[in-house]
């Protein structure tokens, strides 16, 4: 079984973060592991507190993952503070850790910025160069690129100006008002539209962790950097079919859906 590690906060309401990673990671027939950076109390309304772990803890955390069961893909997604993208980006170096894959959580879909200067100084630095692939959002591109995206031909110049920051591929993700369902990848100077369905589903916390988890599990599991956001959009577009309605605000994804019943109970 390939195995994936992620790097992530942990969400107590389990719609998102770690908790969405492991569940979609087993949905994609790969073992779970995780390095987790911050608890978080939060739920389908809002996040109410953060505690961070020290960098010195998730050292150790990645550490005892390499160091015994080796992961074959790593998926990092919201690091909110810069000692701990370093301490991620100094330990993925001295493992040689493959199959990175970065959600570049930056920017809320308000448009808010969730990070701090200091920290997205760190993420761009240290993290997004090690990456084979890296995910961002409109609003999350638009801070990479430092232009406005407001249609089809400005998320391709977006793109090939955040190549530049050091990442293999880029994938950035459509939605926002500017198109349907539509991603596009730039990947080895070319640019790739892949479709998607849009789902009128107004539960759509954890997408972005879950879109990225399935990459990595794809990725981990021998497919090209294509074929894996492929397979893990039609996986998410699974995952949103089922409606599944839980909570007072926007609520989670049905990460089961292709787990075949087995016990009745």
């Amino acid at each position: 079984m390939k195995v994936v590690l992620s790097i992530a906060g942990s969400d107590s309401s389990g719609g998102a973060g770690i908790q969405a990673d492991i569940k979609t990671i087993l949905a994609n027939k790969c073992f779970a592991e995780t390095a987790i950076t911050a608890l978080t109390a939060q739920n389908t309304l809002g996040v109410y507190d953060i505690m961070n772990v020290t960098p010195k803890f998730l050292e150790e955390e990645i550490d005892a993952v390499f160091n015994d069961i080796r992961p074959d893909a790593v998926k990092i997604g919201m690091v909110s503070d810069k000692d701990l993208i370093k301490s991620i980006a100094k330990k993925l170096k001295e493992h040689n850790a493959k199959n990175i894959v970065v959600d570049p959580v930056m920017v809320a879909t308000s448009g808010a910025r969730l990070l701090n200067p200091d920290a997205e100084e760190a993420l761009i630095k240290e993290l997004i160069p090690m990456a084979c692939l890296i995910t961002p959002n409109i609003p999350e591109a638009m801070v990479l690129s430092g232009i406005k995206i407001d249609d089809a031909k400005s998320m391709e110049e977006a793109a090939k100006i955040i190549s530049k920051l050091g990442a293999k591929a880029i994938l950035v993700k459509g939605g926002h008002r500017i198109n349907d369902a539509n991603d596009l990848l730039y990947f080895n100077g070319e640019y790739i539209w892949i479709n998607g369905k849009r789902i009128n589903n107004p539960n759509t916390h954890g997408t972005g962790c879950t879109l990225s988890s399935a990459i990595a599990s794809n990725l981990a599991k021998d497919n090209s950097i294509l074929d894996s956001i492929k397979k893990a959009k039609l996986y998410l577009e699974d995952c949103l079919n089922e409606m599944l309605d839980l909570g007072k605000g926007s609520g989670p994804l049905d990460h089961g859906c292709n787990i075949k019943e087995k016990y009745n109970g």
